[in-house]
C-alpha cells in the first residue's frame, strides 16, 4: 500500500491540496489517499482508513436511490454528483455535495471524490441541524399531547414542564460550568415533555381520584413509567430511523426514571443518587414544581414560595441538591412565572 500510495501522490498531488475534502479510491472503492481537509472535517486519520471501504461515513439518512443511482455512474466509469448525509467519527452529522470522477492510471480505475459542505450554503438545499432538532421537538410534542388527549388540561402541564426543563438545564449547565453540548440539552427538552405518556393507560378514576390512592391504586400509577417505555419503543420500531435514535434515547431514561428519588425510595427500581440518569433527575424537579402550582380538579394550587419551600425541604431525599439549588437560583431572581 506504500508504494501505491507514493505512486498515486505524484497523479493526485495538486487534487489533495484542495480546501475541499478529498477521497481516493481504487476501483473497488477502498480508500487510498484522503487529503488534510478530509481528516479535519471527518475527524477519521488516513492511516487508520486506508484500505477500508469509502462507505465508513455512511448512513441511512442518505436515500438508497442515491446509492443506486451512484453506482449506476461508476460501474460504467462515468462522472457522478449527489448530496450525502454522512456521520463524522465524533458522531456529528456531515452533510455535502460530491462530484466522483473516474481516473485511468496505469490502466488502472480510480475515483477521486470532492465534498462540498452544505453547511457552507444557503439554507434550504439540506436539512440542517436546527431543523432536525425542531422537527424532533415536535414530532415527540405532538406524541405526548396525543397520549394526554383525554384530559385537555395535560396540555398546559407539558408544555409549562418543557419551558421549565430548559430554564434549568441552562442555569445548571451556567451555574456548574458542566459545558454540555447543544445537541444534548436540546435533546433534555425536547424529552422532557414526554415524561408522562405511559399514564394514558391508567384508568381515569385511579388517575383523578381526590385524595389518597389505596396500595392497590397506587401499583397501577406506578406502572405508568414502565408503560411509557413501552409505548415509546413501539413508536420508535415503527419509525427506525437514525434521526431520532438519540432523541428516544434520552425520552427514555426522562420517561422510566423521573420517579425516581435521590435516597433511594422511589420507583421504579429504586435507583439512587447519581445512579439515576441526569435528564431524568432535572424533570423530577420541574414536574413536582408544576404539579404543586397548578389548579387540578382534584387539588389546589400551591404558592411559588410553599412549593419551593417543599423542593428545598425534599433536597437531598427526593431531589439532587445541586439541581434544587440551580432550581432556587430561577426562584430568587424571578426567572419563574409570577403567582396568578
Amino acid at each position: 500500500m506504500n508504494n501505491t500510495k507514493e505512486s498515486l501522490m505524484s497523479h493526485f498531488n495538486q487534487l489533495l491540496t484542495l480546501a475541499d475534502a478529498v477521497i481516493v479510491t481504487d476501483v473497488t472503492h477502498r480508500i487510498c489517499l484522503v487529503n488534510d481537509a478530509y481528516e479535519q472535517i471527518t475527524g477519521y486519520k488516513e492511516k487508520d482508513i486506508i484500505g477500508k471501504k469509502a462507505g465508513i461515513l455512511k448512513t441511512k439518512l442518505t436515500p438508497a436511490d442515491t446509492y443506486i443511482q451512484m453506482k449506476a455512474s461508476l460501474n460504467i466509469h462515468q462522472p457522478w454528483s449527489g448530496v450525502f448525509t454522512n456521520r463524522k467519527i465524533c458522531g456529528e452529522l456531515w452533510h455535502s455535495s460530491i462530484t466522483i470522477t473516474p481516473y485511468l492510471i496505469d490502466d488502472e480505475v480510480y475515483f477521486v471524490g470532492v465534498f462540498r459542505a452544505l453547511e457552507d450554503l444557503e439554507r434550504g438545499y439540506y436539512l440542517d441541524e436546527n431543523r432536525v432538532r425542531q422537527l424532533q421537538g415536535s414530532l415527540l410534542k405532538v406524541l405526548a399531547i396525543s397520549c394526554e388527549i383525554r384530559d385537555p388540561g395535560i396540555e398546559n402541564h407539558l408544555i409549562r414542564v418543557q419551558d421549565l426543563t430548559e430554564l434549568l438545564v441552562e442555569r445548571h449547565n451556567e451555574r456548574n460550568n458542566l459545558q454540555m453540548s447543544y445537541h444534548y440539552t436540546s435533546q433534555m427538552v425536547n424529552a422532557s415533555i414526554m415524561h408522562d405518556i405511559g399514564k394514558s393507560a391508567i384508568p381515569e378514576g385511579i388517575l383523578y381520584k381526590p385524595g389518597s390512592l389505596a396500595p392497590y391504586e397506587r401499583t397501577i400509577i406506578e406502572m405508568h413509567t414502565q408503560i411509557g417505555v413501552d409505548i415509546l419503543t413501539k413508536i420508535y420500531g415503527e419509525l427506525d430511523d437514525e434521526l431520532f435514535e438519540n432523541e428516544f434515547s434520552v425520552a427514555k431514561n426522562v420517561i422510566l426514571h423521573h420517579h425516581e428519588k435521590w435516597n433511594g425510595e422511589g420507583y421504579p427500581f429504586q435507583l439512587k443518587g447519581v445512579d439515576i440518569p441526569f435528564e431524568a433527575r432535572i424533570v423530577s424537579v420541574v414536574d413536582v414544581y408544576d404539579a404543586l402550582t397548578t389548579k387540578r380538579p382534584y387539588k389546589e394550587k400551591w404558592t411559588q414560595k410553599a412549593a419551593i419551600e417543599l423542593i428545598i425541604e425534599q433536597s437531598g431525599k427526593h431531589f439532587d441538591p445541586e439541581i434544587v439549588d440551580s432550581f432556587v437560583s430561577l426562584y430568587e431572581d424571578g426567572s419563574l412565572d409570577a403567582d396568578e
